[in-house]
């Protein structure tokens, strides 16, 4: 089997350390053997990108809206293979894994327009025969770190405008899923961009990630994944003055109310809660329902979810894939107990799946009822198909105990109130409010972001990322 190298400087360069990217559908299945990046490979690299900004910066921006260009079309032309691979590697089902490969390409496309479209100000000054000019600048060298749960989209999201707006990267993806990053960078490389400009580098977070946030040539950091490494990223950037955003996942609330339609809200949770086997940081993971559509909604749902298909991620008739790795199952497990040891009720799934015709990490989606916020299970991230169902009296309840929360990504609500829609719109803590349809799911082009834990820093996607991605110089000009 081939060795996937790092890319350094523009070429390809490979490590006695491998990583085997296993199919969490089927652990017999090696995806593909990846080199794991060391310390000196990450220096390397990021030396490499700050030489290569000297010019990068000051390149037209009608060439890197090219290059984006040229990448976003060779996404698109091959999602569906490259949707297959992420399907193999991270276990997403295969539609879900095409779907996201399309969204990366077009975040490129995005992008490679939004490289045409900086803009700055023009304004008079206070004082007699001055103009005072506003522009926005490339930062430097950015190092990205991103997450195993969106091996293609979240890359893409926050490559794409740090080259648009003329910064060089090193990109650090999850030890996980190395194999959607490698294809990003391979197809840059082919898209023409510049030696040193992009830089991959795959490995430990401890190794690599480690040296990324603490050298002093990077200049800014995006991250996405865990609270407490999150804190720590953060901390370590501020700590050497480095510009830094983290998104950090969130304890979601779906309110339903007893006016929703019924199948609607059903829909809006299993979706938000179960697809992706749970694994996202949007999902619906606090179900807080009315006391007058509680027992319909609970048992609605446990009948849908009974029909649902867990299994190979590449089969067209699975709804719902294998759990990454065998560590996040364990852990999801562990909190069944734990939710079952504080007095919920584990009213459907929840268990190890093993009559599934591979041997992957399965396991039955869980909900439980009879909670309330003072539990673990919905004050911490399970990261997991795991949901819980808190019974609240009206409205009020819903919104207080939604807000209830140390986290403040997404929040949903379901009803046919459009008094209650707009109070919860307005009330509520979160970054990104739904309104009848799932907590996960953000278009292209529009922000992402939460509040409280959720996030730190500027907010990524659409237009709302050039305030991570460059920095104001202020200009006065005599005339």
């Amino acid at each position: 089997m081939d060795l996937h190298k790092n890319l350094i400087n523009g070429e390809w360069r490979g490590s006695k350390d491998v990583t085997q990217n296993i199919n969490p559908s089927d652990i017999k299945d090696v995806v593909g053997q990846y080199a794991k990046a060391t310390v000196d490979d990450t220096i390397d690299a990021i030396a490499a990108a700050k030489a290569a900004f000297v010019s990068w910066s000051m390149t037209s921006p009608e060439v890197r809206s090219d290059i984006l260009d040229r990448a976003g079309t060779e996404i698109l032309a091959r999602q569906e293979e490259l949707g297959r691979l992420l399907s193999r590697e991270e276990g997403k089902t295969l539609g879900e894994g095409i779907g996201e490969a399309g969204r990366a390409g077009r975040v490129f496309k995005f992008f490679a327009g939004e490289a045409l479209r900086m803009g700055g100000e023009s304004l008079p000054s206070t004082r007699p025969g001055l103009q005072v000019n506003i522009d926005r600048e490339p930062l430097g060298v950015v190092g990205i770190i991103s997450p195993w749960n969106f091996p293609i989209a979240i890359p893409a999201w926050k490559i794409a405008p740090a080259l648009a707006y003329g910064n060089c990267v090193v990109f650090k993806p999850a030890d996980l899923v190395p194999g959607c990053a490698w294809e990003i960078t391979d197809i840059l490389l082919r898209a023409g961009i510049p030696a040193g400009v992009f830089n991959l580098v795959m490995g430990r977070g401890s190794v690599v990630g480690e040296e990324i946030i603490q050298n002093k040539d990077v200049t800014a950091i995006s991250f996405t994944g865990s609270v407490d490494i999150g804190k720590h990223v953060a901390a370590t950037a501020v700590g050497r003055m480095a510009k830094v955003q983290t998104e950090m996942g969130g304890k979601n609330p779906l309110v339903v109310l007893n006016d929703a339609d019924l199948g609607k809200a059903v829909d809006c949770a299993i979706n938000g809660a179960f697809f992706s086997t749970g694994q996202r940081c949007t999902a619906s993971s606090r179900l807080i329902v009315e006391e007058g559509i509680h027992d319909q909604f609970v048992e609605a749902m446990i009948a849908k979810m009974k029909t649902l298909n867990i299994g190979d991620a590449v089969d067209p008739s699975t709804h719902i894939g294998p759990v990454v790795s065998h560590p996040q199952l364990q852990q999801n497990l562990e909190y069944i107990e734990i939710g079952k040891a504080e007095g919920a009720t584990l009213a459907f799934g929840g268990e190890r799946l093993k009559n599934v015709d591979k041997d992957g990490f399965y396991m039955q989606p869980a909900l439980f009822t009879e909670t309330n916020n003072s539990m673990r299970i919905n004050v911490e991230e399970i990261f997991g198909p795991v949901a819980t169902v808190i019974k609240v009296a009206d409205y009020d309840e819903a919104l207080q105990v939604a807000n209830d929360t140390t986290f403040g990504l997404s929040a949903g609500i379901c009803t046919a109130s459009l008094k209650n829609a707009s109070d919860f719109k307005r009330r509520s803590e979160a970054g990104m409010v739904m309104i009848n349809v799932p907590t996960a799911g953000v278009d292209y082009h529009v922000p992402f972001g939460g509040r409280k834990g959720s996030s730190y820093g500027a907010r990524e996607q659409g237009r709302y990322a050039q305030e991570f991605y460059t920095t104001v110089k202020t200009t006065y000009i005599s005339s």
